[in-house]
């Protein structure tokens, strides 16, 4: 089975995005799991070793954690589609501020 992570840094402050909720979605949009960042900004394995490969969405709250410092943020949420296409780990950062994101696949 194939597992995900990730891991936000607020590049408007130059720290990891903590709080952050992080749901993972099977491509019909039912929820497999809801989690929220660390310390650190990480999620280590978001829904275990459950997973087997497809598409998926990872649903960053992005609105409610720039809220919460007092920031409106452009975009409330920012939607990650991702195909896992084999029984392997992957990593899906996010660097984010209140009117941008890249995203890329890590490591």
């Amino acid at each position: 089975m194939a597992t995900i992570s990730t891991h936000v840094l607020d590049t408007t402050q130059g720290l990891p995005a903590t709080g952050v909720t992080v749901v993972l979605q099977a491509q019909d949009g039912a929820e497999i799991a809801s989690v929220v960042t660390d310390g650190d900004g990480r999620v280590s394995d978001i829904a275990g070793d459950d997973l087997p490969t497809g598409v998926f969405r990872l649903v960053f709250g992005t609105g409610p954690y720039f809220s919460a410092r007092g920031v409106q943020a452009f975009n409330p949420e920012i939607v990650v589609s991702v195909v896992l296409p084999e029984h392997k780990h992957y990593h899906v950062p996010l660097l984010v501020s209140p009117y941008s994101y890249t995203t890329y696949r890590g490591s």
